[in-house]
């Protein structure tokens, strides 16, 4: 789910945020939870198929018809049904298997006493007629408004994450996907219904009424449901992904306005790129037997609804966030609200992703953007992705944290892997290996680790459920051809007192190009020299972002009678070279010994106590390698060409 864009007219506003306080479309009032108890008696089953076969208007949001719900019981023997409606519906019966159940209500929970009890492993339909109001508020669980801009009224659906029991009776359990839907919906002629699947058939079922039949074959999570009824208009396109034999349907309800169409065509035809460039990333589309599409609704921002997202409006990251979606919260589900990041950040960074391979579709670059989020999450010291409080909507929604906190930690870790072959197969990893389920963080921290070899319980233990992000003091001196670095890292919040991360440093010269060197940081303070010609005109702190922080760099003439220009002074010979590189120490013991290629990846490592010590470089690649050596007193950094 994501909300305005900045600088986009939507109900004739103007948003001034810029991305790092975006207003995502979020729950403003406290859906009522169900109770433990009902919870546990919900689970006594497992829900099959969902079959709604109800009445909508684009005038209200009364909403009156059968739901049906198919399940298999998982205990001994099942005497009640139980699920959520809210209040506010009238329920005018419940048969289960055919005979009419007495029904309890305490609020939103429903019980339906079975006339006979079923054994384990019984296959039953619950059929549920009801009518009624939905409660309103601003995204209530159907809503009904008229767009500011385009004059069109919707009566729309909008069910996370607490919400589908405001419009039809379910289990919001969200372990618990059911296999297939049905939506049908009953409405005037002159409107038309987007849902999810393949639209089935429009079925007459008198002069001025129409039913509209929708019906998805791919398992879905309650809050995923959905329905927008109003007077639109159909614009398809195809996309076209990388060996796969034939084309996927991009179905889209627009505003049936002259305007709208031409208004919003440019940015709704580059669904068609995003949709082939995550199925190069993430795998094929995964609903690629049914649709993609999107239905528009007056509100500001968009709903990842499984295979017809709902829109209030176009724009290049709004539209690749909710596709994004599609495998990030659809196919793979968050297992419970507390881990959202599964599903927010994937679908935020699937954003900077489209910005970064897809940079002439954007109107900002993948960089900008990327500052935008750093700058939003800095905006405050503490908090953690991960959702302590699930009762709290506005928390699960956090802009700042599950979104751009989210997305920004995502990044990290694809600087710390340092290997985008990797990066993007543990993508695939997990989302192959969770496809059509639920997931939490744990599960996709395990698929990574199984993929890049890392032990990753520092990284999780940090970024995703500690608070804060460091702040780094460089100071620096240059003697002759050695650079001297002293960083001393602090952090924003107690909770998490030191960041253990590689970091990068931009190194600016005189006359001569940039040079940059990575490192890692696993003290409060690190020592480092630098052996490199020119002369040292500044230095940047992590150029790229790809760590959240604050940084300061001074130039600091004591540190030009520090010993460490003594106790870091290692030698490599011969350089250039091309058999065998020498390493010698005139002081210290040499404990740890790195090198890097030129792109950042790690292809030599050693751990040792001695003075010096001898590497074959028969197999290397020519080129320019980077040395990180290490003793008991601090680190130094050395260049290497391979002949």
């Amino acid at each position: 789910m994501y909300g305005q864009r900045n600088h986009q007219y939507q109900n004739g506003v103007m948003n001034h945020c810029s991305h790092s306080q975006i207003q995502r479309a979020q729950k403003t009032k406290a859906n009522q939870l169900a109770s433990s108890a009902h919870i546990a008696r919900m689970n006594q089953y497992d829900v099959k198929f969902y079959f709604l076969d109800v009445n909508l208007e684009r005038s209200s949001t009364y909403i009156s018809g059968k739901v049906t719900i198919k399940s298999q019981v998982k205990i001994s023997q099942l005497d009640t049904f139980s699920f959520q409606l809210h209040q506010n519906l009238t329920i005018d019966s419940v048969k289960i298997n055919g005979q009419i159940c007495i029904v309890s209500r305490v609020q939103g929970e429903a019980n339906a006493k079975l006339v006979t009890s079923l054994n384990q492993n019984t296959f039953f339909d619950a059929e549920i007629w009801y009518k009624g109001t939905p409660p309103t508020g601003q995204n209530a669980g159907l809503s009904n408004g008229t767009s500011q801009t385009w004059g069109n009224r919707i009566t729309w659906s909008l069910s996370q994450p607490y919400a589908a029991y405001e419009w039809f009776p379910c289990k919001q359990v969200l372990a618990d996907k059911a296999d297939s839907v049905w939506v049908w919906v009953t409405t005037d002629t002159s409107n038309k219904v987007g849902s999810n699947g393949l639209l089935q058939r429009v079925t007459s079922i008198s002069s001025n009424k129409h039913r509209f039949e929708w019906c998805s074959n791919y398992p879905i999570a309650y809050y995923l449901i959905s329905v927008a009824v109003g007077q639109y208009v159909e614009y398809n396109i195809y996309a076209k992904p990388t060996n796969y034999p034939d084309s996927i349907l991009i179905q889209n309800y627009i505003y049936n306005n002259p305007n709208t169409l031409p208004n919003f065509k440019t940015e709704i035809d580059k669904t068609k790129n995003l949709l082939e460039l995550y199925s190069d990333l993430y795998g094929l589309y995964p609903f690629h037997q049914e649709k993609y599409g999107h239905s528009m609704a007056p509100f500001s921002g968009g709903m990842e609804h499984q295979t017809m997202t709902t829109q209030g409006f176009f724009n290049f990251t709004l539209t690749a966030h909710e596709l994004g979606h599609q495998w990030f919260g659809d196919l793979v589900t968050c297992d419970n609200w507390s881990d959202i990041w599964v599903n927010e950040g994937f679908a935020s960074y699937s954003e900077y992703l489209a910005l970064q391979y897809l940079p002439s579709l954007g109107s900002e670059t993948a960089a900008n953007w990327m500052n935008d989020v750093h700058n939003n999450v800095m905006s405050a010291s503490g908090g953690s992705v991960f959702v302590p409080d699930t009762s709290n909507i506005n928390r699960i929604f956090s802009s700042r944290l599950t979104y751009d906190k989210g997305a920004a930690i995502i990044h990290t870790l694809r600087f710390v892997i340092n290997n985008d072959s990797l990066f993007f197969l543990g993508f695939k990893n997990y989302l192959q290996q969770y496809s059509f389920s639920t997931a939490t963080a744990q599960n996709f921290k395990s698929v990574m680790e199984n993929v890049s070899g890392l032990n990753l319980n520092q990284f999780f233990s940090q970024w995703y459920y500690g608070e804060g992000y460091p702040n780094f003091e460089v100071r620096w001196f240059q003697v002759g051809n050695q650079l001297i670095m002293k960083v001393t890292q602090t952090t924003s919040s107690t909770v998490t007192p030191l960041y253990i991360t590689p970091i990068e440093y931009r190194i600016r010269r005189q006359s001569m190009a940039d040079t940059i060197v990575r490192v890692n940081h696993t003290q409060s303070i690190e020592n480092y020299v630098f052996t490199l010609n020119g002369t040292v005109t500044g230095i940047n702190v992590d150029p790229s972002n790809w760590i959240i922080n604050q940084a300061t760099v001074t130039k600091d003439q004591t540190l030009s009678n520090s010993p460490l220009l003594e106790q870091l002074n290692f030698v490599l010979f011969p350089n250039p070279g091309s058999e065998t590189l020498h390493i010698q120490s005139s002081s210290t013991e040499i404990t740890k010994i790195k090198v890097y290629d030129i792109s950042g990846k790690l292809i030599y490592e050693d751990q040792m106590n001695q003075s010096f010590t001898e590497i074959s470089v028969t197999n290397w690649q020519t080129g320019t390698y980077i040395v990180e050596l290490e003793n008991s007193k601090g680190k130094a950094v050395i260049k290497y060409q391979k002949i």
